[in-house]
């Protein structure tokens, strides 16, 4: 049986960005794998995103308490997939700007106002540096990388 929103000017062969939360929610309730997937595929590449927010909205409407449970997990764990992600670049960045300014560890950590312990736990992803740190990170693999 096919899907069709009643009462939405989408259909479901739009785009799910399209489909608001009603159109959201009568797919989660009364569609098929295919149509979780749209939605899973759309929150996948945007995590904190329009189709995210509108999905998360239609959870706490969602009838079936398992249903929902399933989608907030899908949700929180495309999020912190992003997360991931994200900590992984701020790793490789400040990694390439040490390796830019050609300082030892220890000396680049001064130039950031920090510690060479914090910089290792920056380096490893444990801990993500602030946005300070960032631009000096910047500053310092350009003021000295073209010196070395």
């Amino acid at each position: 049986m096919s899907l069709v929103f009643r009462n939405l000017d989408v259909s479901v062969e739009d785009p799910v960005e399209r489909w608001g939360v009603e159109g959201i929610l009568t797919a989660l309730e009364r569609g098929n794998v295919e149509h979780w997937r749209k939605v899973a595929r759309a929150v996948a590449n945007d995590p904190r995103g329009k189709v995210a927010g509108e999905l998360a909205e239609a959870v706490t409407m969602m009838e079936h308490e398992g249903m929902a449970s399933l989608f907030e997990r899908m949700l929180r764990q495309a999020s912190e997939r992003q997360e991931r992600c994200e900590r992984h670049q701020v790793v490789q960045q400040l990694g390439q700007a040490l390796q830019t300014s050609g300082l030892t560890r220890a000396e680049f950590a001064a130039y950031l106002g920090t510690s060479t312990s914090r910089l290792s736990t920056y380096l490893t992803g444990k801990v993500v540096p602030s946005a300070v740190i960032m631009i000096r990170a910047r500053a310092v693999a350009e003021r000295f990388g073209t010196k070395r």
